[in-house]
């Protein structure tokens, strides 16, 4: 049995891990309001470029009369035989089963999907380490090529696939300082691909969240575009009962707001401007505009997902510091009820010693 002192010990070791614990969770909850407040801001900006084009879209010709062609490639279909996979985990851990349950909704992708090449895009830290070590890397091979525009040789890289699982791409930290131009400039490579028919979907992992106790795991498709504003939901995992209330329980001591900001009448403003029956007058051909706001509506898109999931990723850590933070709590009560039993049984032992000397004298 332990002693008076090692319990001591272990009971201030218990309570500067929950100080630790407890500071992760005010820290964790802090980025959260912060990461919710980015994530509002750039709904507006998703929603009008999503009227836009739905407004567009009802003055021009989506297919040519001609040819009967898509006036686009990136609402052209074809088989999927060549899949891009973009996993948006976290850069950090002590948040839970965060990590650990897009990493397994992304693994049931890629086991559902097991006789097609798929090429896994990771964003974050956690899901670049274990892809690294899951699978290789893409291998470039630089190659001399005539410029049709001079027919000077110039040198480009080309794909020589090794392997049906593929890791491309390299997003350590940019969850930690995501802006609009990152997503953009990868919406216009993911766009690349697609167009050269490099790949021929592309899929978005992430952790869709809307407030503390209402997110879920979503395996979106973002590429090829289906219909503009709207979601095409290929799986999703939703959370259990008691990682809801576990996620109320925190949000509640930390002060922070448990249900979505009621943004309706904005979003009904916003859908306006897409089904009102007026003659908009564009500058530019509607044409030119619509191809050239694809890219930043993909983009949106791309931001939407990473935004929201850095925000799940501080919801998960901050409820993941309270439940530590409660575990503490009841491991000190418990090794200080220990102490004190361990105490009164010394002082019992004591007073029958000395009661019994006093008898034998």
């Amino acid at each position: 049995m332990a002693s008076v002192l090692d319990l001591r010990r272990r009971i201030r070791s218990v309570k500067s891990t929950r100080q630790i614990t407890k500071a992760m969770k005010m820290v964790s909850a802090a980025r959260l309001r912060r990461a919710q407040a980015r994530a509002m801001a750039a709904r507006p900006y998703a929603q009008m470029i999503t009227s836009v084009l739905q407004s567009l879209l009802r003055r021009i010709e989506i297919y040519d009369p001609e040819t009967g062609n898509l006036r686009h490639p990136l609402f052209a279909t074809r088989p999927e035989k060549k899949v891009l996979l973009i996993v948006v985990s976290g850069d950090r851990g002590f948040a839970g089963a965060f990590n650990s349950n897009i990493l397994k909704a992304a693994q049931q992708f890629i086991g559902g999907n097991g006789d097609k090449e798929i090429d896994v895009e990771p964003i974050g830290r956690k899901a670049t380490d274990t892809y690294r070590r899951r699978y290789a890397a893409a291998y470039f091979n630089e190659k001399k090529v005539e410029n049709p525009a001079d027919g000077k040789q110039i040198t480009e890289k080309v794909r020589e696939r090794k392997a049906q699982i593929e890791v491309v791409g390299d997003h350590v930290g940019m969850l930690e300082k995501l802006d609009a131009l990152s997503a953009l400039e990868m919406a216009r490579d993911v766009i690349r691909r697609y167009v050269h028919e490099e790949i021929d979907a592309c899929y978005l992992v992430y952790n869709e969240f809307k407030s503390v106790i209402q997110q879920r795991i979503v395996t979106e498709r973002l590429l090829p575009l289906i219909e503009i504003g709207k979601e095409n939901i290929a799986a999703s995992i939703e959370p259990t009962r008691e990682e809801r209330e576990a996620a109320a329980e925190a949000a509640k001591s930390a002060g922070v707001e448990l249900r979505e900001e009621d943004t309706r009448q904005a979003d009904e403003e916003a859908r306006k401007f897409g089904t009102a029956e007026v003659d908009y007058i564009y500058d530019e051909p509607p044409e030119e505009l619509f191809n050239g706001l694809l890219p930043f509506y993909v983009a949106a898109m791309l931001f939407h997902a990473m935004a929201e999931s850095v925000a799940a990723e501080h919801a998960a850590r901050m409820t993941a510091m309270d439940s530590a933070t409660n575990n503490a709590s009841d491991m000190i009560d418990s090794y200080t009820l220990q102490m004190n039993r361990v105490r009164q049984a010394a002082i019992t032992k004591e007073i029958i010693e000395i009661v019994s000397g006093a008898a034998a004298v």
